[in-house]
């Protein structure tokens, strides 16, 4: 027999995840239909597939599954919109959310704008560096490839370039995800540093390739160019699907991502 289950296509800053709420729909395979579904001319078309479940140790929990299938430890523009959609669909009347994620417990504050989640912030935590404030080299298939690894729970190396627009994000992407440095393969970033100190930033996601956001990416780059001393502890990070805001604080060495959530439709898949 097969069964009908309602979803939720949404977005954090173009970055796009088909959402659903296994409370109400249980998933026993979510690995083969992240793959089905997230294709774009075949399926609904995303990012990957994020679940929406119970936890003992926060309100939430969320997994999440790369549209190729692997299971992500942490996102963070999902992380954002899990918030706007416990709190539109009524699931919860709080504005300050605690998810439990495979990378720890995230608290997430909403934004309202007249009784409706548009954003939020989200404490991510604190950055853990390879070779805190050294440079991580990539000795495998581009071996003279320089960039600094951090560490949001997943795995990032972000790579300063003098063009960020207009660099090989989709060769120098896939070649690096899989460098024999990085044992679970790897995001990688790709910044460069504006006159206006923001920050513009393209992104290979591990599983998913080039995609207009990365929200863990982000906070990666903002500590890269802090620690490399191209910024200060707060940076706008640009990427292709809009702009996110991260501060890094000094008096708990947390990162806090500030960014917007979207819903984009509802529909219902056998």
């Amino acid at each position: 027999m097969t069964n009908s289950i309602q979803f939720t296509k949404m977005h954090g800053a173009g970055n796009d995840y088909i959402y659903v709420n296994t409370l109400a729909y249980p998933i026993a395979n979510p690995e083969e239909l992240a793959i089905r579904w997230s294709r774009y001319h075949t399926g609904i078309g995303s990012d990957g597939l994020v679940l929406i479940g119970k936890s003992d140790k926060a309100d939430f929990s969320m997994r999440i599954f790369n549209a190729d299938g692997s299971e992500a430890k942490m996102c963070g523009n999902a992380s954002r919109c899990i918030g706007k959609y416990v709190y539109d669909h009524q699931l919860t009347e709080k504005t300050t959310i605690t998810l439990d994620t495979l990378s720890g417990i995230k608290v997430i504050e909403l934004k309202l704008e007249n009784g409706e989640c548009v954003g939020a912030t989200v404490d991510m935590g604190e950055p853990v560096l390879s070779h805190p404030g050294q440079c991580a080299t990539a000795d495998g298939s581009l071996n003279n490839e320089q960039g600094v690894f951090v560490s949001m729970g997943n795995p990032h190396f972000v790579n300063f370039v003098k063009n960020s627009e207009t660099h090989d994000v989709e060769g120098e992407g896939k070649k690096l995800e899989f460098d024999p440095i990085f044992p679970e393969r790897c995001n990688i970033e790709f910044a460069t540093i504006r006159p206006d100190g923001s920050i513009r930033m393209r992104v290979w996601e591990r599983g998913s390739g080039i995609t207009m956001a990365c929200g863990t990416g982000a906070c990666a780059t903002a500590v890269a160019a802090c620690v490399k001393g191209l910024t200060g502890r707060q940076s706008d990070i640009e990427m292709d699907g809009g702009t996110l805001h991260i501060e890094w604080r000094e008096s708990d060495n947390h990162i806090y991502m500030t960014g917007p959530a979207a819903t984009v439709f509802e529909g219902e898949i056998k």
